[in-house]
């Protein structure tokens, strides 16, 4: 393995999004991730399409770059087994609930234990304390419970969902950065650690400004479709040919806007001369814009919004956005190699520098693929091996 974190060895005890993506991220740069699942394998293999390589795209989404060894946890054999690859990890990441995690020996006490310096990360979906912290969460779940639901969709509509798993993969980015922190401590003098995080600390993180309107000035966020309350022109507007978004964040902006559209008397309008006034009369301006937009197609409104520096972009579907240039450019789209020879193409890491290439140069291992690999390199001799599988401990 290459890149920065070359020499790091990283135990994924996690399934599903958040911990597999943080782990992830891991092994794109340099990482030695070793995911360690159960016979039956992490049930994110078994949701969504399969690729070509037969696993499927769920799973690839998030699961680059690793080792892959199958274990029981439940057999005594497991014990050992997980004891020799603590000894020799540097970062252990698991995402069972806080007593079933105790119950298997996988909590901190047991593995600093054994690695006084280790580091230690507990991902769960509703914290590591309080009444819900054995309850089970998952990113919809969390979207709900989080009152994320509540402020997502058109004013007057049912909830509705962010249309990507916003708060598992947020929650994999922001476990990264915990890592990160952690083996700086370690690397300082200031020892092992134990980072805690949960999908509902991320959902609520998540809420930013809105949730701190509340706190401060005991204001509710509402639905606000396309669009957002504190800013007026900011949403999506309907052209000739299809959506567009275009917005002005300041008052100086809403005077290029008003002139791209060719209605620069709209800026002097004393209804419309402020942002506060366009927030009072918001009703009324965008009734206007919409009748001023819908006489051209996206791309004339682009250009002359381009032309005057102002905000705007075109509503891309997936399939244009993973063909756009300016995502080629910044290689958000790659292609790995797995061990059968076949290429998958993925998305890129989200952060770049210098010194790595920012994807590691494994692929999507299949279920169990290096666990006789990985058991080797423990010091299993086949005798040994052979009781174990007979037991069922992998």
């Amino acid at each position: 393995m290459t890149g920065p974190l070359r020499g790091l060895r990283v135990l994924d005890i996690s399934r599903v999004l958040a911990g597999p993506y943080c782990a992830q991220l891991l092994a794109d740069q340099g990482a030695d991730v070793i995911k360690i699942e159960s016979p039956e394998g992490d049930e994110n293999r078994m949701w969504g399409a399969r690729a070509a390589n037969g696993v499927t795209c769920n799973f690839n989404s998030v699961n680059r770059g690793k080792r892959s060894m199958t274990l029981n946890l439940k057999k005594e054999g497991a014990r050992d087994v997980l004891h020799r690859l603590t000894e020799r990890a540097d970062v252990v990441i698991q995402s069972f609930l806080p007593d079933t995690g105790a119950r298997l020996g996988i909590d901190y006490e047991k593995m600093r234990a054994i690695k006084p310096d280790i580091i230690f990360c507990s991902l769960s979906g509703y914290g590591t304390e309080g009444p819900l912290r054995n309850k089970p969460g998952y990113d919809l779940m969390m979207q709900a419970f989080s009152g994320m639901m509540s402020m997502t969709g058109i004013e007057g509509g049912p909830p509705m969902r962010a249309g990507a798993s916003v708060v598992d993969m947020s929650t994999g980015a922001i476990l990264y950065g915990g890592i990160m922190t952690a083996l700086y401590k370690r690397l300082n003098g200031g020892g092992g650690s134990w980072v805690r995080a949960s999908l509902l600390e991320t959902a609520i993180s998540l809420l930013g400004y809105h949730a701190v309107s509340w706190l401060q000035a005991g204001l509710l966020p509402r639905k606000e479709g396309s669009g957002t309350v504190h800013l007026v022109p900011y949403q999506a507007f309907m052209c000739s040919d299809g959506y567009l978004l275009a917005g002005a964040t300041n008052d100086a902006a809403w005077r290029r806007f008003a002139a791209a559209i060719g209605r620069s008397e709209l800026a002097d309008d004393e209804r419309f001369a402020t942002n506060d006034k366009r927030v009072e009369n918001r009703g009324v301006l965008v009734a206007l814009l919409e009748k001023v937009f819908v006489a051209q197609p996206v791309q004339h409104w682009i250009a002359r919004f381009d032309e005057q520096g102002v905000a705007v972009s075109e509503i891309n579907s997936i399939d244009q956005i993973l063909t756009h240039q300016q995502a080629i450019d910044n290689q958000m789209i790659v292609k790995v190699r797995n061990e059968d020879g076949s290429e998958l193409p993925l998305l890129g890491a989200p952060f770049k520098m210098t010194g790595s290439s920012g994807v590691g140069p494994r692929g999507v291992p299949l279920l169990g693929a290096h666990t006789m690999e990985i058991l080797a390199e423990l010091g299993f001799d086949e005798p040994r091996v052979a009781t174990m599988r007979a037991q069922g401990t992998f």
